[in-house]
């Protein structure tokens, strides 16, 4: 899900930065320190959006930089357990396919293509369903759920999905379980108004 923060903190305007406004050289630094990242209370934070408050600098002997105090808002992407997400599969290997969810990719397992047995076609790169005959291929546009969340510090998260529950996967599997419920609900009309 993505949010946004308002945060507090200190940051250091080095000299090079002291011809513009503090708003704009307490962007630039915060930009640097933080774009890009991952915490454990933000998640993948992707944005300085707005700096709010630059405090007056306090200068301290021996070093050229100005501290100062300041108040920003960043925007984040923090994914959480039972999210339903869309992506696009950036990439299938024998043990399963990896989602691109905007700035974090996630890891379906094999196990969680489809409720069907799936093998890896090692020629054409995907997979494909037994007894269901559906195909996952790179470049596909899927929806998935999130079943674990790993979130590292630094530039490593992972996440863990699943498309194996009714109404996830790619567009036409999702038509096909709308189809199927739809025709269960014709069904059971027919039958309240043709009882035998």
């Amino acid at each position: 899900m993505f949010k946004l923060f308002t945060i507090e903190g200190k940051i250091e305007i080095p000299p090079f930065l002291f011809d513009q406004e503090k708003d704009v050289s307490a962007r630039i630094i915060l930009s640097e320190d933080y774009e890009g990242i991952i915490t454990r209370d933000y998640g993948f934070i992707i944005a300085v959006v707005d700096v709010l408050n630059v405090g007056k600098g306090i200068i301290i002997p021996g070093n050229a930089n100005t501290f100062h105090e300041v108040e920003f808002t960043i925007l984040t992407f923090k994914p959480t357990v039972s999210e339903v997400v869309e992506g696009t599969v950036v990439e299938i290997v024998d043990f399963g396919s990896f989602v691109r969810l905007g700035p974090l990719d996630g890891l379906v397992h094999v196990s969680q293509i489809c409720d069907d047995y799936i093998s890896y076609e090692q020629v054409g790169n995907r997979f494909i369903g037994k007894e269901t005959g559906k195909i996952l291929d790179v470049n596909d546009q899927v929806r998935a759920k999130i079943i674990a969340v790993s979130l590292g510090t630094g530039r490593s998260g992972k996440l863990g999905l699943t498309m194996r529950q009714k109404f996830l996967g790619k567009d036409e599997w999702i038509q096909s379980d709308l189809d199927e419920i739809l025709d269960e609900k014709e069904r059971k009309n027919d039958v309240e108004e043709n009882p035998q």
